[in-house]
């Protein structure tokens, strides 16, 4: 049976949730704490873990760089912060969605079995044979060993980062619409907002871009989506 971790600091909140995820067909552990979740984590190996960002103490942006060394496991932030910097933030370091309180026990539930399906199978999408390496200019992907260099130098993505450049490197030069990479990355299941692409976009251009600002690369196409083409392409930028 599938083993989730609840991780919150509000009593009732564990105890509604576990219910919920029970009634599911779920196993469930909880603990109220970063330090808890964290020892509770290694003693059951749970399959995902929801994790409350505004944890006491060790807050769960804490908690969750130290289960990333730790733990396999997805991990979906729960929180009643609505600010965009919480967002970006967990995703940033590796959370693979999150959902924000108050939620419907349904919208969790389908979230939990989406992230469920992307992590237990190879995570590889259909869709014909795949390359494991790809060139794009000075933009370089390899997909077994899950590393990109850009002008030779090593970049360090998230799993989600990098699933999403890969996608858009597989169809370099063409216009990739949103609605195709939330299929294609995050899975034909997904319940979340189409604002989970712009950050992770606005997060990538960081990274592989010189100026993140006036990208080169990863070019937005206003109303329609991206297009990856190779660094100094005459392409106009368009916000």
């Amino acid at each position: 049976m599938t083993t989730i971790l609840v991780v919150d600091d509000d009593r009732l909140m564990r105890r509604s949730v576990s219910i919920g995820l029970k009634d599911a067909g779920y196993s469930t552990e909880t603990a109220g704490s970063g330090e808890e979740a964290l020892a509770k984590a290694r003693e059951v190996q749970p399959q995902l873990v929801l994790l409350d960002i505004g944890l006491p103490g060790m807050d769960g942006k804490e908690t969750l760089r130290a289960l990333r060394r730790s733990c396999a496991a997805p991990v979906i932030f729960v929180t009643a912060r609505r600010r965009e910097l919480d967002e970006i933030v967990g995703l940033e370091l590796g959370a693979d969605d999150y959902v924000t309180k108050p939620f419907d026990m349904d919208v969790l539930l389908a979230r939990v079995k989406a992230v469920l399906r992307r992590s237990g199978g190879s995570g590889e999408r259909d869709g014909g044979t795949d390359p494991g390496s790809l060139v794009v200019g000075d933009l370089e992907l390899d997909r077994s060993a899950h590393e990109v260099s850009v002008g030779g130098q090593g970049v360090d993505l998230s799993p989600k980062e990098f699933q999403l450049l890969y996608f858009l490197a597989s169809r370099a030069g063409e216009v990739v619409a949103v609605d195709d990479i939330l299929k294609s990355v995050w899975g034909t299941d997904w319940v979340g907002e189409t604002q989970t692409v712009y950050v992770h976009i606005r997060w990538l251009r960081t990274k592989i871009e010189e100026d993140a600002a006036r990208p080169r690369r990863l070019h937005t196409v206003r109303g329609v989506g991206y297009r990856l083409t190779p660094a100094g392409k005459d392409e106009p930028y368009v916000a």
